[in-house]
């Protein structure tokens, strides 16, 4: 559409948008608007998650058709569909069973559809193929077969295919066995269960983009997180290509090279979630003043205990990288000898103090292209740096 027409206006409708749009619209690419209203009359789906057995398939369907009511069954592998049929028709001797998969041929898949919609049908069992586009009001139950092997919002969109009436629906979720769930499984189904109220579709997508990470914007990923970690500069680049597209006025910034050599990161045995480690990256670099640098130290300390080293150096680095850009330095590199300081043309440095701190500092010198060079303790250099820019600041 864009590239027919730039200047087209776009409205995009989602019950739980891929982590991608998601994360494009929290970032300010796109604008948002959550509809958390419900239909008129629209009751919240009853949703368990339960081990498979015939007896819990046996009762959730019996207990919908004493309501006069049709079942949907999701049992994604072809190959083994007909005997799920058979096993239900087993238990469930009066119910009318119907199957409905995608290598169906077209005509033969919507004669079973329109004869499920007449009610000449009971139960149907499907793949996947119902997930979108189906409403009806009658079928009130439906048993996702291994939701464990399912995406969240694959999940939110099944489950949305019952309750779409004034009835109370119900959505049963079988797993093999709770030992056999992976832990990102067990978020997910414990987050569908959870979000089981009217407009939690927001909420959903918000932790499949936690779960998912948020894709690749300029690529084709909707989803993945970020293997190499240049994450400050790509925020910043994002945010300020952001800005200028939106014609905000662009503040002239001063690209600060920084290397000490030290390690700045945050260890997954600290934060184990890379989402978690990725956000708490961001807060620490896009942190504007002092207060909210030790709010964020205050967050993550209440939250994950005592901080390592490595994270401490990234919050110094952090305070670091702030008065160096607000004092337009160029470069801040560590050696063997001490560190050099590279000043720009423009650099918010007071010429008297630095006169002083050289007469006070005979091992440290300052060359004629704008390097001071100084020796530091090698023990917190950090600290060491950021002292000396705030002595001779302007």
């Amino acid at each position: 559409l864009k590239q027919l027409k730039k200047k087209v206006d776009v409205l995009t409708l989602s019950a739980t948008p891929i982590p991608r749009t998601l994360n494009m619209s929290l970032l300010g690419m796109r604008d948002m608007s959550v509809i958390e209203t419900p239909p008129r009359d629209r009751l919240a789906i009853n949703t368990q998650v339960v081990q498979f057995s015939e007896g819990v398939i046996r009762s959730a369907i019996e207990l919908e058709l004493s309501r006069n009511g049709q079942i949907f069954f999701i049992h994604n592998r072809v190959e083994s569909i007909e005997a799920i049929a058979a096993l239900i028709q087993k238990s469930v001797p009066n119910a009318r069973i119907a199957i409905g998969h995608g290598q169906m041929n077209e005509k033969e898949m919507e004669q079973v559809m329109l004869d499920f919609i007449d009610y000449k049908y009971d139960v149907l069992v499907a793949t996947t193929i119902i997930e979108n586009g189906i409403d009806i009001p009658r079928a009130n139950t439906i048993i996702i077969n291994r939701a464990d092997n399912y995406g969240l919002s694959q999940l939110y969109q099944l489950r949305g295919r019952v309750g779409r009436s004034n009835r109370r629906a119900y959505a049963y979720l079988l797993i093999a066995s709770e030992l056999e769930l992976t832990p990102i499984a067990r978020r997910r189904l414990s987050a569908i269960r959870e979000f089981s109220d009217l407009g939690a579709g927001f909420r959903l997508a918000a932790l499949d983009l936690e779960l998912r990470g948020a894709g690749n914007i300029l690529g084709g990923q909707q989803s993945g997180h970020l293997d190499a970690l240049g994450f400050d500069l790509y925020t910043k680049m994002l945010e300020r290509t952001i800005a200028e597209l939106r014609g905000d006025e662009i503040a002239d910034e001063t690209s600060v090279s920084i290397n000490l050599g030290i390690d700045v990161s945050i260890p997954k045995e600290y934060i184990a979630e890379a989402s978690q480690r990725l956000r708490t990256y961001k807060r620490i670099s896009s942190a504007e003043s002092e207060d909210a640098l030790m709010q964020i130290h205050a967050e993550i300390e209440d939250r994950y205990g005592r901080i390592p080293r490595s994270v401490e150096n990234l919050f110094e680095y952090g305070r670091l990288r702030k008065v160096a850009e607000e004092m337009h330095i160029v470069q801040i590199d560590r050696s063997k000898e001490g560190f050099a300081v590279k000043l720009s043309e423009t650099a918010s440095v007071s010429p008297e103090k630095l006169m002083e701190y050289l007469g006070d500092n005979p091992a440290a010198s300052f060359s004629p292209n704008g390097i001071l060079r100084i020796a530091a303790d090698a023990d917190d250099s950090i600290r060491s740096v950021r002292n000396l820019l705030e002595t001779i600041r302007s």
